[in-house]
């Protein structure tokens, strides 16, 4: 399959992002490393001990999310379409004498896994930078061994409708949930959007539907707080008052897809 339009767009993207110290591509932190697995797993999904197990971190480059559970003693492949991210997370293991394996790929296109492969799946936020989600979670559902952990972070697609700065204290939806065309670009740097990247608006039945289609249960859902009371208006903290901006699920490979039952 032939990598897609957005694919070498966000590519390029993310190796400027890397290149700058964007805030998503800085290495984890000395503190991070104390109780590594604690830094990384706060609901407590991953039982407390991952020593190992075969840990897929997937479009997880920069530095921080590879070496962190190789740290917890899993053994560890990252996976991100950007070389400059990958080379973050291999200098710091080097720097940590962690080990790891890196694979430059596309989420939705993990040819270069066999089935099986993996007891645990952790996938940051990244769904919004595909035009499909229903491939990748194909992919997950293949590379992860029966009854394996998947735990995913999205984007809330309310959030990437709703406009960025405050009018009277409040924010308007501005693009609208059923159009499949990328986000316009940002208009300046924020907390919401990556700067230069193409991002996507995707449905609830997509998010969640074809994660289960793709035969993965969904076992629970958080929804990390960032919202502050008394924040200053057009701030991060002010607008998750009013617009949570992610969702976590944590999910299980059932070992068959489902059948969608509804049309």
């Amino acid at each position: 399959m032939e990598p897609s339009e957005e694919h070498w767009h966000n590519r390029a993207a993310w190796d400027r992002l890397a290149k700058k110290q964007d805030r998503l591509a800085k290495p984890a932190r000395d503190i991070d490393f104390q109780n590594p697995l604690q830094s990384v797993d706060g609901p407590g999904w991953l039982g407390g001990d991952i020593r190992g197990q075969r840990v897929l971190c997937l479009a997880a480059g920069g530095g921080r999310q590879g070496p962190i559970y190789a740290a917890a003693g899993a053994i560890v492949t990252v996976v991100d379409i950007s070389p400059a991210m990958l080379e973050l997370d291999r200098r710091v293991a080097g720097q940590r004498q962690l080990n790891l394996q890196t694979i430059e790929a596309s989420m939705d296109n993990l040819s270069a896994i066999k089935n099986d492969s993996f007891e645990i799946v952790i996938h940051p936020v990244s769904t919004c930078y595909v035009q499909k989600v229903a491939p990748v979670y194909q992919e997950i559902a293949r590379v992860l061994c029966p009854d394996g952990i998947y735990i995913s972070q999205h984007k809330q697609p309310t959030s990437l409708q709703a406009s960025l700065n405050a009018e009277q204290g409040k924010y308007r939806i501005e693009h609208p949930y059923y159009d499949p065309s990328p986000l316009p670009p940002s208009p300046h740097p924020n907390l919401i959007r990556e700067d230069g990247t193409l991002e996507y608006v995707h449905r609830w039945e997509e998010l969640l539907g074809e994660m289960c289609r793709a035969g993965l249960f969904i076992e629970d859902i958080t929804e990390p707080m960032h919202a502050k009371p008394d924040s200053e208006s057009n701030s991060f903290a002010h607008r998750c008052q009013f617009l949570a901006p992610y969702i976590r699920v944590k999910a299980r490979r059932t070992g068959k897809p489902k059948t969608n039952l509804f049309v």
